[in-house]
């Protein structure tokens, strides 16, 4: 469980769904859309509507039958709610292809997660530019969380090099670590870290594919041809 910005307690599975409620919600207000229904967003998040009914209570907010919800102010809710009021600066470790992507991505500073800085072992890529960020070396991993306030790191070595990345960044003061490595991380008490393995993901896709392609099988196996069905009962 998690607590609230009142000190409510909250689960973590409807933390994990604010999220997507809040991209949908970001999507209606450009749309020019002023309300929307628990039914609705349950339809555009994929859950059912007494869930987001559950999720937005914790929130405070309950909408108004034959109305729904606000979408401005529920945006509002959804950012206090998630520490989106203010930037979160963030620090890469690993200067590989993918922290480059990373670094240069321009949506982490859209979304209040600033790049304040990356850093690296390799001295090949320490002081190359990505963007308008230098990279550092690793050496100044300290100086840069303190300098720039960063409590979020990401990890975006190679996975041998990982668990030395994700000590560092805790050794420097970073208490939330995102982690691309495919491996896990051991951490203290009070560091949160949350994985993204894109393999996995992609796995779980051909799962479904893999269904996909039986269900579509199995169809034309029971499917009997027109002239096959004449001819069986002439």
């Amino acid at each position: 469980m998690a607590t609230t910005s009142r000190g409510r307690r909250i689960p973590e599975a409807t933390v994990a769904r604010l999220p997507v409620y809040l991209r949908i919600l970001l999507d209606q207000s450009e749309a020019g859309i002023a309300n929307v229904s628990s039914e609705e967003l349950a339809d555009l998040a994929g859950v059912n509507a007494a869930k987001v009914r559950k999720d937005l209570s914790y929130l405070g907010t309950y909408g108004t039958r034959g109305v729904g919800y606000e979408v401005e102010y529920l945006i509002y809710q959804v950012r206090r709610e998630l520490g989106l009021t203010h930037d979160w600066p963030v620090v890469i470790v690993g200067a590989g292809n993918l922290g480059q992507a990373l670094a240069g991505y321009g949506g982490f500073r859209q979304r209040g997660f600033p790049v304040a800085g990356i850093v690296d072992n390799d001295p090949a890529k320490v002081g190359s530019l990505i963007g308008d960020i230098r990279v550092r070396d690793v050496a100044d991993l300290a100086e840069i969380v303190r300098d720039h306030k960063v409590s979020i790191g990401i990890v975006a070595t190679p996975g041998p090099a990982a668990q030395e990345a994700a000590d560092q960044l805790v050794a420097a003061g970073v208490t939330s670590i995102l982690n691309f490595a495919p491996v896990v991380l051991n951490a203290p008490p009070g560091v949160n870290v949350r994985k993204v393995d894109l393999a996995v993901e992609l796995q779980i896709l051909s799962y479904y594919e893999q269904r996909r392609a039986a269900a579509a099988a199995g169809s034309s196996l029971h499917a009997v041809p027109a002239g096959s069905r004449r001819g069986a009962s002439a």
